[in-house]
């Protein structure tokens, strides 16, 4: 007797393939043209805003008054810069070299006068003086009380 043994089926199941693809290139022709196209920043001309010489000189407060506390705190205008236990006055540095630019483009000398309080140590006024040299600034004067 013969053995018989059933014959297996394939269960197989075929996707078919090409609407599958029509549809993905239909969705990406879809986003394609729903979507905006946006400049890039770098693309984008503009001109940052700079210094003018002037022809003439303007009127403006040439001298800037730097007050030293007793502690030892620069402060210009009201307002403090830098800490006394720092090794140099940098914040002041800058804002005298940005007074320094300023006055240049309008054509006045820019002056600083420094007004130490009677017991600001003698090495809070000497930064302040560095911080003048970093700026370029030689009209440098005192005020006494």
């Amino acid at each position: 007797m013969p053995i018989y043994s059933p014959k297996r089926k394939s269960n197989s199941v075929e996707l078919p393939i090409a609407p599958m693809i029509d549809v993905v290139f239909l969705l990406l022709i879809y986003f394609m043209v729903s979507s905006t196209i946006q400049k890039q920043e770098a693309d984008i001309s503009f001109a940052l805003p700079g210094t003018v010489q002037q022809d003439e000189p303007l009127n403006i407060p040439d001298e800037q008054i730097i007050y030293l506390s007793a502690e030892g705190q620069a402060s210009v205008n009201d307002f403090a810069y830098d800490s006394p236990k720092q090794a140099r006055f940098s914040q002041l540095a800058r804002m005298l070299t940005r007074f320094k630019q300023a006055s240049d483009a309008n054509r006045v000398e820019a002056r600083i006068t420094i007004a130490p309080d009677d017991a600001t140590p003698h090495q809070m006024i000497v930064k302040a003086m560095d911080a003048c040299a970093i700026a370029e600034i030689d009209a440098v004067t005192f005020a006494v009380d």
